[in-house]
């Protein structure tokens, strides 16, 4: 057994450094398995395949006590991701599965519901043509641009303040997608009837979560899928357009952001719009987000007297960033990130501005890349120093993956 347990390891080891690291893309919510590079297994009689791929991320965060205060308020140093992803077909090719697993307490939504979930996405899919194919398990719901984008796939070391306070992140439920060419326009339709309360659920009550969403393409199809990951890492020779967006009815969820966040004093109802476009020219990209969510009575009493409320409000989101050498594979990329919450919640949440700078250098793309990060956080629109809730904050991050 140990003799056999060492050869499958020192094979892998040597899979992995054979293989060439930068895998095919994702696309949209689908499976990888087409012109996989990387571990992988197909059956003799051709009717099971499956491919394995890691990644993680190790992080180095640091954020001020204030805006004139350096001193370490925070020091994060962590493996922020450690993920293991399975895809493959069993029978032929249309069935096809998506296994996810997230190792790290970040991953496991541990905090908010103190239950260590390791399974990410366990989803099967049918494909009825290449363009239409639906899917029943736990995955990503449609929703906001750059939730929809691999975390492997950011340009910064995590998602802005706006999709971590509005997206509808994963739900267990039945998907389509469907992806015609109307005239010489290519457009993408999403949508989902899932159980409302994320991968946390065991039973749902009555109360389920409807999303959908749209893309068009008015400028023809993005190189190797290019509109979903950040930044212009294949230097489009013309310009290429992608503009979105969609809705998210979740009725009567039990938790504070719908699919995620703490368990709420009583069932909300959050209706979520979400509006986006990316755009890349010869190495310049820019992306916006708009999101806004609406709660009639966003504020709860738990059993215990304490106030819990789901976040009402609106944020924006806006990236541009240029591929300063094609070769060398450095990129310079600003952020700014706005978020206002609603008159209903200003007792508990106040303005938000976050300005953030970042350089990358991307050694085999997304797969394997270094990220240095920098940002100042403005609160109330007083952009002082001296301000209270104001303040600095730095991100080192190793990106390895394949």
């Amino acid at each position: 057994m140990n003799k056999t347990f060492l050869s499958l390891l020192t094979t892998s080891v040597l899979l992995i450094a054979t293989f060439e690291a930068l895998a095919q893309r994702e696309h949209d919510e689908r499976p990888t398995i087409e012109n996989f590079k990387g571990i992988q297994y197909t059956g003799d009689d051709s009717t099971f395949y499956i491919n394995f791929r890691f990644r993680m991320q190790s992080r180095l965060k640091y954020t001020a006590v204030g805006g004139d205060d350096l001193g370490v308020e925070s020091l994060e140093a962590r493996i922020r991701r450690l993920r293991l992803r399975m895809d493959g077909y069993i029978y032929n090719p249309k069935f096809s599965y998506s296994i996810q697993l997230g190792f790290t307490r970040g991953d496991q939504d541990y905090d908010d519901t103190d239950v260590p979930n390791l399974v990410r996405d366990a989803v099967v899919f049918y494909n009825f043509t290449d363009n239409f194919y639906m899917a029943f398990g736990l995955n990503k719901l449609p929703g906001n641009r750059q939730r929809v984008n691999s975390s492997g796939e950011l340009q910064f070391a995590e998602r802005s303040l706006v999709n971590a306070t509005f997206n509808v992140d994963r739900d267990f439920g039945i998907k389509a997608y469907y992806s015609p060419t109307i005239g010489s326009v290519p457009f993408h339709f999403k949508g989902a009837v899932t159980t409302g309360e994320g991968r946390v659920a065991n039973t749902t009550d009555d109360g389920l979560a409807y999303t959908g969403r749209a893309e068009f393409l008015p400028l023809g199809e993005f190189t190797n899928g290019g509109d979903y990951y950040e930044g212009d890492l294949e230097y489009e020779e013309t310009p290429k357009l992608s503009i979105g967006g969609g809705y998210s009815f979740n009725d009567r969820t039990t938790r504070v952001h719908g699919q995620t966040g703490g368990y709420l004093g009583a069932p909300l109802t959050l209706k979520t719009s979400f509006y986006d476009a990316i755009f890349k020219y010869r190495g310049w990209a820019y992306q916006v987000e708009y999101m806004k969510r609406a709660v009639d009575d966003p504020i709860t009493i738990d059993r215990d007297g304490e106030t819990i409320y789901a976040f009402k409000g609106q944020g924006v989101n806006q990236q541009l960033s240029y591929l300063i050498n094609r070769d060398a594979g450095y990129e310079v990329a600003s952020r700014y990130t706005w978020i206002k919450p609603h008159d209903d919640i200003r007792a508990f949440e106040a303005q938000t501005e976050v300005v953030e700078l970042g350089l990358t250098k991307y050694f085999r793309a997304h797969r394997v890349k270094l990220q240095l990060n920098a940002n100042y956080q403005i609160k109330d629109g007083i952009y002082q120093t001296a301000h209270d809730g104001n303040h600095w904050g730095g991100t080192f991050q190793i990106e390895l993956g394949i």
